[in-house]
Formats: C-alpha cells, sequence, structure tokens
C-alpha cells in the first residue's frame, strides 16, 4: 500500500515542475526546486508523509542531481524570510523513491506572502547557497 502512496507522491512532484521547471546549476549539482500550496497534495499521500495538508501551508520541494542526471543525497537546512522579516527555520526531510531523492519542508503562510528562501545544500565535500523566491495564495 505504501507503494501506491509513494508512486504517487512522486507523480506529483514530477508534475508539478513540469509546470514551472525551476532548476539552478550550483557547482557539481542541477538542484531543481518547486514551492507549492499543500493542498495540491491527496489526503493520502499528505498523511503517509506526515504532511499537513492545508490552505495555508506550502510545501518546498528540492531534488538534486549530479550533471549526468543521477539524484544525489545531501543535507539541507535553511530559512525563509517574508516582506516584513519574519524568518522560518525549514525542517527537511528526506524521500526516496526508487531512484529518485526529493527533500521537503513544510511553511506556513498567509494570503499573498512571499517568502525569500536561502538554503544550504552539502555534500561531496562541498557546500553550496540556493536561493529564490516565492509568492503564496490561499485557495
Amino acid at each position: 500500500m505504501k507503494t501506491v502512496w509513494m508512486s504517487c507522491l512522486l507523480a506529483l512532484l514530477m508534475v508539478l515542475p513540469l509546470r514551472a521547471e525551476q532548476m539552478k546549476e550550483l557547482g557539481p549539482w542541477q538542484v531543481h526546486y518547486s514551492a507549492f500550496n499543500s493542498s495540491f497534495l491527496t489526503p493520502e499521500v499528505a498523511k503517509a508523509y506526515g504532511l499537513e495538508r492545508s490552505r495555508y501551508n506550502g510545501i518546498v520541494n528540492i531534488a538534486v542531481q549530479n550533471k549526468q542526471g543521477v539524484a544525489q543525497a545531501v543535507g539541507i537546512s535553511g530559512e525563509a524570510k517574508n516582506l516584513t522579516g519574519t524568518i522560518r527555520t525549514l525542517s527537511f526531510q528526506e524521500v526516496k523513491e526508487g531512484e529518485s531523492i526529493y527533500y521537503l519542508a513544510v511553511l506556513p503562510y498567509r494570503n499573498e506572502d512571499t517568502y525569500q528562501f536561502t538554503l544550504t545544500i552539502m555534500g561531496e565535500g562541498q557546500q553550496q547557497t540556493l536561493t529564490f523566491q516565492q509568492t503564496f495564495y490561499v485557495d
């Protein structure tokens, strides 16, 4: 049964970036990233991964690959800062599905909150910084 939910999550995480592919090359890596409303997850997938579905929660999704497209296991830490200066520390959980590895974090927000993300990615004896911005809307 868990395999079904994992496959659903993998499918969702693959489709969402296709809508707005966001990728940066950082050192030896291709870092794919997205942030979206947690209500996009089905209740079953959210439950399987301990993610809270809410119109006031966003999901930050990070996938790191080497230049050949092979998923990389890394450490990720970081924070999100909104326009009023509120800083939220992000806690990422690793999700493995076959050859794919994703890192997910939950971020509470209010309607039209814009966050500046600063993430530190560590692995292979080095450290890279990913920055991006995302505005969230309440469904």
